[in-house]
């Protein structure tokens, strides 16, 4: 069987992001203000979200 998840960054209206999988992810959310992925795993999701925070992009938890 094949591992058919996948990862994403969603940055929330009070500015900060989150990693979350495909299942979690919420359609037509209008919190949401952005979103980046699919990443093939979650340490890569994490990775990215940390270059997101450090450009500024996003606001550390």
């Amino acid at each position: 069987m094949e591992n058919t998840q996948e990862w994403y960054i969603v940055k929330r209206s009070a500015g900060n992001c989150e990693v979350v999988s495909n299942d979690q992810i919420e359609k037509d959310n209008p919190e949401i203000i952005e979103q980046w992925g699919p990443y093939s795993s979650q340490e890569e999701a994490i990775a990215r979200r940390v270059g997101l925070i450090r450009s500024g992009k996003c606001q550390p938890v």
